[in-house]
């Protein structure tokens, strides 16, 4: 069986491919919501740090390396998945590069640690598993928990890739919705 593969859509690692981790550890961001993400941080990207939390193939991170971000913070634990992400930043910049390998949410002080150093707050995308997976049913409710203790100063912006059912509250800690995307099954909900 041919490896799934997406390529980078756009800026300077454009057409590269990128390999996906197995569908039973990790489902992709669909090309309608990447583009609509990258149409909103657009020019805010350049020069900026991402972080991606869940990241799977990393597809959302350096497709954000591609059009200009500076650097790069990878959260994964799975170890399929992380072998499929090294790699793929292979095929790029590693030294832009980060990859925090862990529980995300045992991990996120070693990330705000991180961001402390480089003295610079990032956007964050967060596409946790759909919480229908096994093992993940409490999952939303962690990632609202882990939100909601970031520190401002971290922060320039929060994205949230979730299924379209699940009502997000209009605040999460100090974060305030600004603005929720549909795309089908699949939303993206931005906080500030």
């Amino acid at each position: 069986m041919k490896p799934l593969t997406k390529k980078i859509v756009a800026g300077k690692y454009k057409g590269k491919l990128l390999k996906l981790p197995s569908k039973t550890t990790t489902r992709s961001s669909k090309g309608i919501v990447l583009e609509s993400y990258f149409n909103t941080l657009q020019f805010e990207i350049m020069d900026s740090v991402l972080v991606e939390l869940f990241s799977g193939s990393g597809s959302i991170g350096l497709e954000a390396l591609s059009r200009g971000a500076k650097r790069i913070l990878f959260m994964e634990r799975d170890r399929e998945a992380l072998k499929v992400l090294r790699g793929n930043i292979a095929q790029t910049d590693p030294s832009a590069c980060e990859v925090i390998a862990g529980d995300t949410f045992e991990t996120i002080g070693q990330t705000l640690a991180r961001l402390k150093q480089l003295g610079e707050p990032a956007y964050f995308f967060i596409d946790p598993p759909f919480s229908i997976r096994e093992g993940h049913e409490d999952i939303y409710d962690k990632m609202l928990n882990l939100i909601a203790k970031l520190p401002r100063e971290s922060v320039r912006l929060i994205t949230i890739e979730h299924m379209s059912g699940l009502e997000l509250p209009d605040a999460i800690g100090a974060y305030s919705l600004q603005k929720r995307k549909k795309f089908g099954k699949t939303s993206l909900s931005y906080y500030l």
